[in-house]
């Protein structure tokens, strides 16, 4: 199958990057190469592009899409929160921009064999990385009821998760669960039908809980941006979408954190905390989709972009 994936927020996030020729810049999540190809014609010959993307089929894609680029392009298959290792392998110090698109992509989601959608009958697997071991099925099976009901709770706001995890832990006593439309009847099962009338799609939730707990999705956000602000020049930039409440959540706070100056208590007479500001927040409030974009690709619908500047 073809790697499909359309950039969310393509010209918003391109103009608050503000690319610059010859600048060094890390595509954190590469995906198709959809922004990546973009930035790469914006730094010209003298600049360097990185890509860095945990799925083998983005990285094989990416390499086609930017076979022609003109400046130098170097793909990296790992994750991003390794993004520090990465960079001195590569003997570079020092960034002009970093890009992540969280989340998962079209081609993940309409690759049926991958188990993240939903929509279609296939093994329960959700592994980005899938070098990895674990699977969503691993944790089905394996998981307490306690354990369950709070990956479900915490990672898709699921108000029936303690009752999805109850009839998960039940039915898996005579047959381990393999396949999505296993788990899908499960999930309906447990909820009740008057619950399931209006609304998503039932399973949205918990199908989004297991995703984020396979691939460790929010844990290491923040320890990311923290960890890349001190390679990240002057008046460089970091541009993150992001497409649920709780990964903006997260980024919201982290950046309004880099942002802020003495953290002393107000009465303090002199400040004692020798904090001092990181960065600028440039999206004070975070940049949504336009009725447009969303009419051509509905994934847009709940995409957030929110950018820093260094000091």
């Amino acid at each position: 199958m073809d790697f499909k994936h359309i950039p969310v927020l393509f010209n918003e996030t391109i103009e608050n990057l503000k690319c610059k020729e010859g600048g060094v810049y890390v595509d954190c999540t590469l995906g198709g190469a959809g922004h990546a190809s973009e930035i790469a014609k914006r730094i010209g010959l003298e600049g360097t592009l990185i890509g860095v993307d945990q799925d083998i089929a983005a990285i094989k894609a990416a390499e086609n899409k930017l076979v022609e680029a003109e400046c130098k392009v170097e793909l990296i298959r790992d994750n991003y929160k390794n993004i520090r290792m990465i960079l001195d392998r590569l003997e570079i110090e020092n960034v002009d921009g970093y890009l992540f698109d969280l989340g998962f992509s079209s081609h993940q989601i309409d690759t049926p064999e991958r188990g993240f959608s939903y929509q279609h009958e296939a093994p329960l697997d959700m592994r980005m990385d899938q070098r990895q071991s674990i699977t969503a099925a691993d944790l089905l099976n394996k998981l307490s009821k306690a354990e369950l009901t709070k990956i479900i709770t915490e990672y898709g706001e699921e108000r029936w998760a303690s009752r999805i995890a109850e009839f998960i832990v039940e039915i898996r006593k005579d047959k381990p669960f393999e396949l999505t439309t296993e788990l899908i009847q499960t999930i309906k099962a447990a909820i009740p039908a008057s619950a399931r009338r209006h609304g998503p799609h039932p399973a949205r939730r918990t199908f989004q809980a297991l995703r984020i707990a396979v691939n460790d999705e929010l844990d290491i956000i923040s320890e990311t941006i923290e960890d890349i602000i001190p390679t990240l020049k002057t008046g460089g930039r970091v541009a993150i979408i992001t497409f649920h409440s709780l990964e903006d959540r997260i980024v919201k706070h982290k950046f309004r954190e880099l942002a802020r100056g003495c953290v002393c208590p107000p009465d303090f007479p002199v400040c004692a905390c020798d904090k001092e500001k990181q960065v600028k927040v440039i999206t004070r409030r975070p940049i949504d989709a336009t009725q447009a974009e969303i009419d051509t690709n509905p994934r847009a619908r709940s995409a957030k972009l929110r950018v820093i500047e260094k000091l």
